[in-house]
């Protein structure tokens, strides 16, 4: 046993002889460097994807408040009664009455489309948007591509061809 022990430390001491400290000291460097960089990778390529998550959920969300706002200066009163009224994102097949009537609050004000366009207006003469008031009783244009909940998170992103998006405006009775 003690025979085999010393012909071990033996092996170990002729393998490092063969091989310089400067040489093992430089593979584990690169080594590490490299592992170093490959999880610089991983965390960017993950940065990257939050980010674009991020730009979604903020176009949807002011996607929702422009149609708010549509919604409000849509409707004869501004929206009336003591409840929040509601902005339904628009079944492209169905009809905002039937719509508002599947919810508490009942009563369709308006059946708006809006567009937005990017960037920063230049002039005052600059068209940054588009809108349309269908009525309720319709379902109006059934373009699938103006369904939000049958888009893709891409559209709202995509910033050419961009489709209306459509809206139904309730309130309670």
């Amino acid at each position: 046993m003690m025979l085999n022990f010393v012909l071990t430390v033996t092996e170990i001491l002729s393998l490092a002889a063969s091989c310089s400290i400067e040489e093992e000291m430089t593979r584990i460097s690169v080594r590490e460097a490299m592992r170093s960089e490959l999880e610089a990778k991983k965390e960017a390529d993950l940065v990257r994807a939050e980010m674009l998550e991020m730009k979604k959920e903020l176009g949807w969300y002011s996607l929702h408040v422009a149609a708010a706002a549509a919604c409000r200066g849509s409707t004869a009163s501004g929206g009336t009664g003591p409840w929040a009224n509601s902005v339904l994102a628009k079944e492209n097949t169905r009809s905002c009455e039937d719509q508002c009537a599947d919810t508490t609050r009942t009563i369709c004000d308006a059946d708006i489309s809006i567009q937005g366009d990017w960037g920063k207006a230049a002039s005052y003469t600059d068209v940054v948007g588009f809108f349309y008031n269908y009525g309720c009783e319709t379902p109006g244009n059934t373009n699938v591509n103006f369904d939000e909940v049958k888009a893709t998170d891409e559209g709202v992103l995509s910033g050419t061809g961009i489709a209306y998006y459509r809206f139904c405006c309730c309130r309670k009775p």
